[in-house]
């Protein structure tokens, strides 16, 4: 089963994000309290656990759930493997439709500076909120439906 593990905000850009117990996701919008939110096609971003192990391997001092800026880090499902447009729920409520998979990596970058590279320009999946709700650690995450076209960096 795929899982949400964590849900994280943050209030300026280009900070790590803190994690929080839930998080409130608004329609066209984003997360409630977070600096990314905003009517553009980036309102939410998603990385899996098993990616960010990933980066632990190259460097495990200090990486944690919301260090590579992800508003959810989720559990069990393979995120940049799925096509633009694909269409999750999280929770009871909530749909989002991923609309960028990877992204470029700012200047500055504060994960490449300490681990060497970032893993958000590869698996990092972003989208936006076609219908809020609560979102919570434990929630179960379920494909609704995908979509047949990929998308790489904008």
């Amino acid at each position: 089963m795929a899982k949400v593990v964590a849900i994280n905000i943050s209030e300026k850009k280009k900070t790590p994000k803190r994690s929080i117990p839930v998080g409130n996701l608004i329609e066209d919008f984003g997360f409630e309290g977070d600096a990314h939110a905003g009517k553009w096609h980036r309102q939410v971003s998603l990385l899996a656990k098993e990616s960010i192990e990933k980066a632990q391997g190259m460097r495990t001092d200090g990486l944690c759930h919301g260090m590579f800026a992800e508003n959810i880090t989720t559990e069990g499902i393979e995120l940049h493997t799925l096509p633009v447009g694909t269409r999750l729920r999280i929770g009871k409520d909530a749909v989002i439709e991923i609309t960028q998979i990877g992204k470029e990596c700012h200047d500055g970058c504060a994960i490449r500076e300490l681990v060497g590279q970032c893993i958000m320009p590869r698996e990092g999946v972003f989208g936006v909120v076609l219908k809020g709700g609560a979102v919570k650690e434990n929630d179960e995450i379920t494909i609704e439906s995908t979509a047949t076209h990929t998308k790489a960096m904008d």
